[in-house]
Formats: C-alpha cells, sequence, structure tokens
C-alpha cells in the first residue's frame, strides 16, 4: 500500500527561504504543524510524527539557517523574534487559517512565544519536552550532570574550563549524557542522526551557547515565561520522558500554568518520547487531536 501523498516546496521568510514538506490527505482534518528543536537542528529527527497524517495534513518545515532551508551568514537573523516572524510567514503562506501547533524543545518555545506574542487561532497547542523556564532547564541539568560518571564530569569541567567544547573529548561526555537525556535508543535512529550531522553550530551558538550545559550566551539567556502561563487559552498537551533534560517536574509547572492542560509523562523516554516510545506517543498524541477537533 502507498503512504500518504507529499507536497515540498520554499517559502520566502526575513532573511531568506525555508523548505517545508506536507504529508497526509489534501483535505479533512486540521493540519498539524510541526516545529523542531536546536536551535540550528532541522526537522528530521521529528518524520515520525507523519505516522499521524492519516487523517490530516502533517507539515514539517526547517527553520531558516540549517537543513534545506536557506543559510545565510548573517547572525543578526538568529533571534527569537524573528524566528516567530517566520513561524507566522510560514502559516500564512501555507494558508493555515486554523491548526494544531506541535513544538519539541526549542521548538516549543517557539511555539510559546508565538501564542503569546500573536495570540493566533489555534485548534491545540502540544509541548513536547519544552518547559518554561531557561534558567530552571540548566539548573535541572546540572543536577543530572552531578549524576553522570565521575569520569565524565572530569572531561566535561575540564575542558569547559579550558574553553575547549569543539574538542572530540568533550564531545564524546556529552554525547555520554545525550544517550541518558536526549534518546535512550541504541543504536540512534537514521533520522536523528540525519539531524546532528545537518546541524548549523553558528545558529545554536548565537541563540544558545558553547555547550548544553551553559552558560546560556545567546540569545535564550534568562527566557522565561512561566509567569505568563495564564494568557494562554488553547487546549495543550504537554509530553516528556520519565528521564527526560526538560525534568517532569519542570514539565509539570508548564502543565499547570495553562488551565485546562494535560500532562503525558513517557516512563521509558527522555527527551524524544516521539522516537522512544512512538507506538504509544502517536495513539497519546491522535487522541488528543481528534477530542480537540471534536471540542
Amino acid at each position: 500500500m502507498d503512504g500518504p501523498k507529499t507536497a515540498q516546496g520554499r517559502i520566502a521568510v526575513p532573511g531568506g527561504e525555508v523548505w517545508y514538506e506536507i504529508v497526509g490527505p489534501d483535505q479533512p482534518g486540521t493540519p498539524l504543524l510541526c516545529l523542531h528543536g536546536g536551535p540550528g537542528m532541522p526537522h528530521d529527527y521529528l518524520e515520525s510524527l507523519a505516522d499521524l497524517a492519516t487523517s490530516r495534513p502533517v507539515i514539517f518545515y526547517d527553520q531558516l539557517g540549517c537543513g534545506r532551508s536557506g543559510r545565510p551568514a548573517d547572525d543578526s537573523l538568529w533571534t527569537v523574534e524573528r524566528f516567530v516572524a517566520e513561524l507566522g510567514v510560514v502559516r500564512e503562506a501555507l494558508g493555515l487559517e486554523r491548526m494544531h501547533l506541535f513544538g519539541n524543545s526549542w521548538g516549543g518555545w517557539l511555539a510559546l512565544q508565538y501564542t503569546l506574542d500573536r495570540r493566533p487561532n489555534l485548534a491545540s497547542l502540544i509541548l513536547s519536552s519544552s518547559p518554561p523556564s531557561v534558567p530552571r532547564w540548566i539548573a535541572d541539568c546540572a543536577q543530572l550532570r552531578d549524576a553522570l560518571d565521575p569520569d565524565v564530569q572530569d572531561v566535561l569541567a575540564r575542558h569547559e574550563a579550558a574553553g575547549h567544547f569543539s574538542c572530540p573529548e568533550y564531545q564524546w561526555a556529552v554525547t555520554h549524557f545525550y544517550r541518558k537525556h536526549l534518546c535512550r535508543l541504541d543504536p540512534w535512529p537514521e533520522s536523528l542522526e540525519h539531524t546532528f550531522d545537518r546541524m548549523n553550530g553558528d545558529v545554536y551558538l548565537a541563540m544558545w551557547g558553547p555547550s548544553e550545559f551553559g552558560p546560556v550566551t545567546g540569545q535564550l539567556s534568562g527566557w522565561d515565561v512561566t509567569g505568563r502561563l495564564g494568557e494562554i487559552r488553547v487546549p495543550t498537551l504537554v509530553t516528556g520522558g520519565r528521564h527526560d533534560e526538560a525534568r517532569p517536574e519542570h514539565l509539570a509547572v508548564l502543565a499547570a500554568g495553562i488551565d485546562g492542560s494535560e500532562l503525558a509523562i513517557f516512563e521509558d523516554s527522555s527527551h524524544m518520547a516521539f522516537i522512544e516510545e512512538h507506538a504509544r506517543y502517536i495513539e497519546v498524541v491522535a487522541d488528543f487531536l481528534a477530542r480537540a477537533d471534536a471540542a
């Protein structure tokens, strides 16, 4: 049996052009637009969400600076505000008057900022491993780091003190953390390998900083919308993993702050439950989308 139909194209956005792909039926079912993490990582690792396209179009795009989209050499483009504007342009260009909006990690922060700033007409929000406070994220990651093997902690500390963030030994230690708290599958799926292969480190540095563990020196330094969550009036599903670097306790703060939201923690997952417990994740999200459509 043939898979769902796909269509691809490019959209002019502030600063360049972005690539998009639409998977699934042309009509019934409110579309789902998916925002990837990073910043600077393309959408590839989200591709399994196309399994939701049995009853609705599922739309992916690579944010400017990564993947199949343009890669302008202009650091002034890498701001939260420009990414919010980019999302608005993509939505308008694709005629998504009403849609569901999914965001993982940084993509969830982008979805939150877009919702708070633009007050868009959304059918629902799905926030995947996207807690509302960068300072708390850093504090939580520090606790997880303290639980790593002492030799791994030593490698991290020595290289950070010297500023050697690109050293292979430092990257080995970061990968050790990722295997516990980013994706626990072994081996990693090709889609995730492709994501790291196509990552734009310049965007990551400008938006975040030189390391997963901080200090956050980029545009996201101090980002915190915890106090504004009560402004959101959209049906919301918050998801995460028990072993997530976005700690379940922090995700619970996000869910508690959005009136009527739902929280789903996947017990055998970390930061990518849609990969790690794929079948169960699709089941939970499909049920939520169907109920949001019916409401």
